[in-house]
């Protein structure tokens, strides 16, 4: 009979180790469009803060970068979660999706949807889950860009581009180190995001916007 029941004991253990290693604080789910640009400077905040891996997932779609099939992604790994990956189903209060206005023709779609599973989705404890956009308009690479400089008027991602890489030589996707470059300003970065949260939304076609200020907070803060 004792032997019968060691495999269920050890399981039990097994839970209970995870469980021990799993922090207080919120499990956020992120899904981002770019494969290394958002990972690279969201992962550097995780470090930087030790947020654990088990409370905070930061993968990129695996179904493409068209905004709607980034959330579309984003409610399948919720759902499903993903074994290789170690994320259990429904294993998260709060999931984030990041992607950019650009030229995507799904983008409004993508808005629409985010907000329509928003409270819908149920996590293990039973609990209505967070499900948020977290869009850019034109690119990520605005929010970088306000660390430096206040921009009021639209601007195309080639113009972004330009003007960013005044302050950071030879940007370029995909580079690491994003975040320890900018961070000396993202009070000022927080601020001016903030205040075009106030003149706009991310509805809006061409007005420059970003929600990465609200993301970057809440990471920066999650163990306070």
């Amino acid at each position: 009979m004792g032997k019968d029941n060691q495999p269920k004991a050890r399981q039990a253990a097994q839970l209970a180790r995870k469980a021990g290693r799993r922090a207080s604080y919120d499990r956020i789910l992120i899904v981002t469009e770019g494969s290394k640009t958002e990972p690279l400077y969201l992962g550097e905040i995780r470090s930087q803060y030790r947020l654990q891996t088990a409370n905070v997932q930061v993968q990129h779609s695996q179904y493409g970068t068209s905004p709607i099939r980034i959330v579309e992604f984003a409610e399948h790994l919720f759902v499903n979660g993903d074994e290789e990956k170690n994320i259990q189903p429904r294993a998260f209060e709060q999931v984030y999706v990041v992607f950019d206005r650009d030229d995507h023709q799904t983008y409004h779609n993508a808005l629409s949807k985010a907000a329509a599973l928003n409270g819908r989705l149920r996590n293990d404890l039973k609990q209505a889950v967070k499900f948020e956009a977290v869009a850019s308009v034109p690119c990520f690479e605005l929010w970088l860009l306000l660390h430096f400089e206040d921009v009021q008027a639209p601007l195309h991602r080639t113009e972004v581009y330009q003007r960013l890489r005044q302050y950071l030589t030879n940007y370029d996707k995909g580079q690491a180190g994003h975040y320890a470059q900018t961070c000396q300003n993202l009070a000022d970065a927080s601020q001016r995001a903030e205040h075009l949260s106030r003149l706009t939304n991310a509805h809006d076609e061409v007005e420059p916007y970003t929600d990465m200020y609200r993301l970057v907070h809440l990471l920066t803060t999650l163990k306070t």
